[in-house]
């Protein structure tokens, strides 16, 4: 009896074992913005089921700014999320004791989407016509806080234009009426904006930071330092079903907006798809993104950005870019081989 007892009483054990030995690792991922058009790349790896092929349970939540992911991230709220490369370089420079730093595993927007937005009959229409204009944004805005890098490589003085703050809903009204001569803002934002209120493409000029001599890179998928080490595996198999996920979204941006409008019923899907495409077009798919590969960094290109981060946002620390890029975790190049032909 007592052996009866004894083989019960461990299999029972083993039991109990084993929905905690079967459970997927679960991470919590912090978006920089609303669920528009570019969230289709993390939502397509969920509702396709690669997260959980990966044995990963991943909730995605809308976010608001680059700055707030980069500090729940920090905070270890959430185990991973996507940020502004820059705002992630200036957190790591200003936060030397901080028990937990996040860094960048995956670049994804390769090239900035910053722009500097105006109306043609504004005439403004290169860089130098911005001297002595009102330029307006809301004091987070990543193309507002890289503004002196877009006015050095176009040697333009800038305190010889004056900034106005506005909450973001606020901006593209505040252009339309006037208020400003011109505005900051990623391309796939503003410009549809401004498309929903009335204005056409034709009547808008867009001076898009990387035609203008900006390197900066843009958004990062970002994790925990903490949780890196704890479970790199784990990083790993997210890459991977992002990378699988991103190759479906530039092969099928139609097909890949679909998973928004399941996430948010109040979307709509074709304005949405064009952010998609143009989020595509502007930052992910680009020629710099080719030639560096998808997901990956120049280590120069790095450096530079470092170094102006630090001298434009008067870090207490200069950014150290191994302190802030880790492409360990990356996919094979075979798995990061999205981009159609």
């Amino acid at each position: 009896m007592k052996i009866k007892a004894t083989i019960a009483a461990s299999l029972a054990l083993c039991m109990l074992s084993l929905p905690a030995m079967a459970q997927d690792t679960k991470i919590k991922f912090q978006l920089d913005w609303r669920f528009e058009g570019p969230s289709a790349f993390f939502l397509v790896a969920k509702s396709k089921g690669y997260f959980a092929a990966e044995k990963l349970d991943v909730s995605i939540d809308a976010g608001s700014g680059s700055g707030n992911a980069v500090n729940r991230v920090a905070s270890g709220t959430y185990e991973m999320g996507f940020a502004d490369m820059a705002a992630l370089m200036e957190f790591t420079a200003n936060n030397p004791t901080a028990p937990s730093k996040p860094v960048a595993v995956m670049m994804v927007y390769n090239d900035t989407p910053a722009a500097i937005i105006s109306l043609k009959k504004s005439g403004i229409a290169k860089p130098a016509d911005l001297i002595g204009k009102k330029l307006g944004s809301p004091v987070f805005d990543a193309g507002r806080r890289a503004y002196p890098i877009f006015a050095k490589a176009n040697q333009l003085d800038v305190a010889k234009s004056t900034w106005v703050s506005m909450d973001p809903p606020l901006r593209e009204t505040m252009l339309l009426r006037g208020d400003v001569d011109a505005i900051t803002g990623f391309t796939f934002t503003s410009l549809l904006n401004l498309n929903a209120r009335g204005v056409k493409d034709v009547d808008v000029v867009l001076m898009q930071y990387p035609n203008y001599g900006v390197k900066l890179y843009g958004n990062a998928i970002i994790v925990s330092d903490a949780f890196a080490k704890q479970k790199p595996e784990a990083v790993k198999g997210f890459l991977r079903a992002f990378a699988k996920a991103a190759k479906d979204v530039m092969a099928n941006p139609e097909a890949a907006v679909k998973a928004i409008k399941e996430r948010d019923g109040l979307i709509d899907e074709k304005l949405e798809l064009r952010r998609l495409k143009m989020a595509i077009a502007d930052a992910v798919a680009t020629p710099n993104a080719r030639a560096e590969g998808f997901g990956q960094t120049s280590p120069a290109r790095l450096a530079l950005m470092a170094s102006q981060v630090s001298d434009t946002y008067a870090t207490k620390n200069r950014v150290d870019a191994k302190a802030v890029w880790d492409g360990s975790f990356l996919p094979s190049k075979a798995e990061l081989t999205v981009f159609p032909k």
